[in-house]
């Protein structure tokens, strides 16, 4: 397996950011050339994040549904039908903005960036190979979660400013959904905490680099999604409620509350809001490499980091497509009950047990 940190230099991590400063020579500049060589390490991996979205949204999710559903998708724009990302692009952003009346207009101008927004802050810290990296702070895992969270209060704030009852009350439920299966999350992560003994995600990723068992001369890497298995499967489903995939899509299904929190926006507004969940299925899928696959390790050699970290977040991209495709949606009242009498039990249940265990190898 490749090494999975960031380049070290003096026993200490070398992030993106100083990297880029070494090799412009903006580190001779103080702080205001490290300030430049930091927001170019950020456009550097917003650009990737925001390309492979653009990818995901008009044009992978209805060929990866259309497979499973035996139809064929778009094909007439593009080799592929792959150009329908600009089509959709131009046909969207051209479109008028139209805001209701009594909008909350500050709220309602807001709640489109908060919710892309805070899926980009994400990916600052996570490690995705061949020493890309923005920041590693020693409290990563509590960052990324406290982050990602923010989303709730755009989805609260859409609602509310759009001055609609049922976008009012989708909000509501998008909020109540998060709440009961944020705690679920957070609280299975912090079982991978506590084998790791740190919170720091570059340290999560080097841990399960060390060799679990060798088979057949094959070594198995201590990935937790084979050292915890429940746990694994316990984030994914919990996963799948936090960015509104099936079966717990219920806050913007059609079939539910017209479009829910996003009824009222269009034009750019909208691009933003469609732009945040596939964003937050992409953060959703880079959690779930860095704790529990491993990050960007994988065969060969520590520059195809990138690559691998890349693989993993499309497959389980491609994962919350399958469930999409093969899940019926469940009730309001079910996925609240599931969430809170389920989930939020055996994720307690599952901490408890890794720390008995933990406590007791130790």
């Amino acid at each position: 397996m490749t090494g999975a940190v960031p380049l070290q230099s003096d026993g200490e991590t070398y992030l993106l950011p100083e990297r880029i400063a070494d090799l412009t020579g903006l580190g001779e500049f103080g702080i205001a050339g490290e300030s430049i060589a930091a927001l170019l390490g950020a456009a550097l991996v917003g650009t990737l994040m925001l390309t492979m979205t653009a990818v995901a949204g008009p044009w992978a999710k209805r060929k990866i549904t259309a497979a499973f559903t035996d139809r064929i998708a778009v094909n007439r724009i593009g080799p592929f039908g792959l150009f329908i990302i600009v089509a959709d692009a131009v046909r969207l952003i051209s479109k008028e903005l139209i805001v209701p009346e009594n909008a909350d207009r500050p709220a309602y101008d807001l709640a489109p960036i908060v919710v892309a927004g805070s899926a980009m802050l994400g990916f600052a810290v996570i490690p995705m190979g061949s020493g890309i990296q923005l920041a590693d702070p020693e409290v990563g895992v509590v960052y990324l979660f406290a982050v990602s969270g923010i989303a709730s209060i755009g989805l609260v704030m859409a609602g509310y400013a759009s001055a609609n009852k049922y976008s009012l009350m989708g909000g509501l439920r998008a909020v109540a959904q998060n709440v009961a299966y944020e705690i679920p999350l957070v609280v299975t992560g912090m079982s991978v905490v506590i084998f790791a003994g740190t919170l720091q995600l570059s340290e999560i990723v080097a841990v399960q680099a060390e060799p679990l068992i060798e088979l057949g001369g094959v070594a198995l890497p201590s990935w937790y999604a084979f050292v915890n298995p429940f746990a694994f499967g316990l984030f994914i489903a919990a996963n799948l409620a936090e960015v509104g995939r099936n079966p717990f899509d219920t806050p913007e299904a059609p079939t539910e509350i017209v479009a829910g929190y996003q009824t009222e926006y269009s034009s750019v507004y909208f691009v933003l809001i469609y732009l945040g969940e596939f964003l937050h299925i992409f953060l959703g899928g880079a959690i779930i490499a860095t704790l529990f696959l491993g990050g960007p390790a994988g065969p060969g050699p520590a520059a195809l980091g990138i690559v691998w970290y890349i693989v993993k977040i499309w497959a389980v991209f491609l994962l919350t497509q399958w469930f999409r495709s093969a899940l019926p949606r469940v009730r309001i009242d079910q996925l609240i009950e599931i969430g809170w009498k389920g989930m939020l039990v055996l994720s307690f249940a599952n901490l408890v047990l890794t720390a008995i265990l933990v406590g007791a190898i130790a």
